[in-house]
């Protein structure tokens, strides 16, 4: 018998799945594998193929094709882990039938509460079904309801076997919050056409673009002076380097920008006189945009250096993704299906930039064109995170018929 797609989503959450950037291993913590495990016995219990968990913990696994014509192979693909910026710990969803629009009270120890004010968003969903965190932790949906959705969308179309369909292959991955979520995939085993990432935010959401990204580590060497005797001497390291951060363009911070518009993140300091470190993540669409940035933070440091001394000011940069458009596009078939799938389940699509990147990304400059399709949650990484069922719901039915479209 079937099961619902809310009674899986639930079970998933309360897996402790979170991440580790510190982490050396891979996965960066092996609770995520307690998450793969259980999926690789289910994707056997509804009655997949192939059902495989290699050695660096991917699940993979396939749905064989009920047509007698060479059709697409389509991947549709989920990350088991959710982001450390918040505990994934002990999480205790609470559900909230037939939403009335107000604001809901998550915690009443705390009184913390998710205002609409705050989200108006959410009263989108009036007479849904919301489900929310209890105010402590995260709530999973990014990515558990792209893994629900998946899972419930191939349980269903092995019960109704008149929906046709090609090879479908099914994948789930590790640490996509911090950036290796593919860092081990293996794409020709995979042996897929295209594919989709379910790992998008609100319901309708369709993304072929994302950010180029690099990381920017800047290093100032400063020189520690007793400060009664500092006179033409000294060098704070710390002051130089917000006299470098200064120099870079504060209309093209994240608080600044939305849409196509790039920026220049400060994410971390670490400072003394002597010696100080300052990390940045630079972001932008366009890929010309994107290198003049990269140069640009380039160009700030050498004039420091003149001012200050040569070596004062040393700068890493490292290329992290690039953007899918130009990966996607030649394949627009991908985009275009996802539209009408999303039409057949009366969802409007809203195909818009992705302000990050998605495991899709990589897998695209990889040999997988593969854009990103709604999961239905909103707010991820934090306490008041919430997904509307039904959005979840259309997402499983938008998979159903993306397979059923390309075997036609």
């Amino acid at each position: 018998m079937s099961e619902n797609i809310l009674d899986k989503f639930l079970r998933y959450v309360k897996i402790d799945t979170e991440s580790d950037p510190n982490s050396k291993s891979y996965p960066s913590t092996e609770k995520q594998r307690v998450l793969g495990r259980l999926l690789e016995e289910e994707l056997k219990a509804i009655g997949l193929a192939n059902v495989d968990v290699d050695e660096h913990g991917y699940v993979t696994a396939t749905l064989p094709s009920n047509v007698d014509k060479k059709v697409p192979t389509i991947a549709f693909m989920a990350h088991m882990d959710t982001s450390p910026d918040m505990s994934g710990a002990n999480v205790k969803p609470q559900l909230w039938p037939n939403y009335d629009g107000n604001d809901i009270l998550l915690n009443k120890e705390t009184g913390l509460t998710l205002k609409v004010a705050d989200f108006p968003e959410i009263a989108d969903y009036v007479g849904q079904t919301i489900i929310t965190t209890d105010g402590t932790t995260l709530l999973g949906a990014d990515d558990k309801a792209g893994i629900a959705a998946i899972m419930s969308a191939m349980e269903y179309m092995v019960q109704h076997p008149e929906i046709k369909h090609g090879d479908i292959r099914v994948a789930f991955s590790h640490d996509e919050e911090i950036g290796c979520g593919v860092d081990y995939f293996n794409v020709e085993k995979l042996n897929a056409d295209f594919g989709y990432t379910i790992d998008g935010g609100a319901i309708g959401e369709l993304e072929f673009e994302n950010f180029n990204a690099a990381g920017a580590v800047v290093k100032i060497q400063g020189r520690n002076i007793h400060p009664g005797y500092a006179k033409d001497k000294m060098l704070n390291a710390i002051l130089i380097g917000q006299e470098f951060n200064a120099m870079l363009p504060v209309n093209q911070r994240p608080e600044y920008t939305t849409g196509y518009d790039g920026f220049y993140h400060l994410m971390k300091f670490d400072g003394t006189v002597e010696h100080a470190t300052f990390q940045y993540i630079i972001r932008d669409h366009d890929r010309a945009k994107f290198e003049a940035k990269k140069i640009e933070i380039q160009r700030v440091a050498e004039f420091l250096n003149q001012r200050y001394g040569a070596g004062c000011v040393t700068v890493e940069i490292k290329d992290q993704y690039f953007n899918m458009r130009e990966m996607v596009e030649p394949h627009y078939h991908i985009i275009e299906n996802a539209v009408k799938a999303m039409e057949m389940a009366d969802v409007k699509p809203h195909i818009m930039p992705i302000r990050g990147g998605t495991d899709g990304a990589r897998l695209s400059f990889m040999g997988l064109p593969c854009p990103n399709i709604f999961a239905g949650g909103h707010n991820f990484h934090g306490k008041f995170e919430y997904i509307p069922l039904e959005s979840m719901v259309k997402a499983k039915e938008v998979i159903v018929n993306i397979a059923s479209l390309y075997a036609e």
